[in-house]
């Protein structure tokens, strides 16, 4: 179960509405209630539990969940007293089901007073606006947004409807669409790292004089970065997604529903088609253009273009299958010199 402190539920749902959040078939009385959702080892009656992977299925028989969202496949193990609810896809209407049972605070409207707002700033109807929060001349922020204790917006800058920033946040040259969710630490807007050296061994700041433009839904996590563009913007697309940590250079544009993981860096200049993923600690050099649902994986070092729909590895990055044929081939180098040694 949720720690109720932290996460208020909307419970008790009837067993008809989850099925519906999920869009899961079952059988059974759509009146029963349910409270929350755990796992399946300690889910007990009036909790949803989910099943996603087969390795996990022996740990079916002996669950006390009430419900249980899994494939149609393992309908038949859901032990009795479990209502089994059946969707194509578990984890995604399990995440549907949580969120109705834990849904997101509401804003509660109004301007702390410790806020500071800039005369000229907007604050849209049913904002609210927390603790030593500063926002600009000029600034633009939408309606039903949540603006958390301590964060900057800067002059000028433009938030959609229904946006959540969380404390510490600080936002500059920057126009956010709807939706959009920063968590704490995140800072986006920043001068980019752009310079000259000079003839005496001196380095001079190109003036960056882009913004960034994140899309409806962006999602960006604690402490990453997101430069502002040099000459022209960096946008991160519709839907796309940063874990923690993550840094995004100037001029960077990504395309729909992307997802950069944790201390993951992409250089400046570099295009990412639509839905690209690149996972944990990789590094890409910049104009680089990675192609629609290409994959890049974790620790990768990206010196060249990837083409579209192509997974690649290892530093520099090649595709998966030859990465593994090296590492295969360097393993057997290895034992063989382990070999010679023992032998001399």
């Amino acid at each position: 179960m949720a720690d109720p402190r932290f996460f208020p539920t909307s419970g008790p749902q009837r067993l008809a509405d989850i099925a519906a959040a999920a869009a899961a078939s079952f059988e059974g009385d759509g009146e029963r209630r349910f409270t929350g959702v755990a796992p399946l080892q300690s889910a007990g009656p009036e909790d949803v539990s989910f099943l996603d992977n087969r390795r996990y299925a022996q740990l079916l028989k002996d669950t006390k969940a009430g419900a249980i969202v899994l494939a149609a496949p393992f309908a038949a193990q859901v032990p009795p007293g479990a209502v089994a609810l059946v969707t194509p896809q578990p984890y995604l209407g399990f995440a549907r089901i949580a969120r109705l049972l834990h849904p997101l605070p509401e804003p509660l409207p109004g301007i702390h007073p410790t806020a500071v707002v800039a005369p000229g700033a907007v604050v849209g109807p049913g904002t609210e606006i927390g603790p030593y929060v500063v926002i600009g001349a000029g600034a633009r922020i939408g309606a039903g947004c949540i603006i958390h204790a301590h964060v900057t917006i800067g002059p000028a800058v433009e938030i959609g409807d229904g946006c959540r920033l969380h404390p510490h946040v600080s936002v500059s040259h920057a126009i956010l669409g709807q939706g959009v969710v920063l968590h704490p630490g995140a800072r986006i807007g920043q001068e980019g790292f752009g310079f000259a050296p000079t003839p005496d061994g001196r380095f001079e700041t190109m003036p960056q004089l882009g913004r960034v433009l994140l899309g409806d839904f962006v999602e960006v996590g604690a402490n990453s970065c997101v430069d502002r563009g040099s000459q022209g913007d960096t946008v991160l697309g519709p839907g796309t997604r940063l874990d923690n940590l993550v840094q995004i250079g100037h001029n960077v544009r990504t395309g729909r529903g992307c997802v950069v993981v944790g201390q993951a860096g992409i250089s400046g200049s570099t295009t990412l088609e639509d839905f690209v993923t690149i996972a944990a600690q990789a590094g890409l050099t910049g104009h680089l253009r990675i192609g629609t649902q290409a994959r890049v994986g974790a620790q990768s070092g990206v010196m060249n273009d990837v083409p579209a729909k192509t997974d690649v590895m290892g530093s520099p990055s090649m595709p998966v299958r030859e990465y593994w044929r090296s590492i295969a081939r360097l393993r057997k180098l290895g034992a063989g010199r382990d070999t010679e040694g023992k032998a001399g």
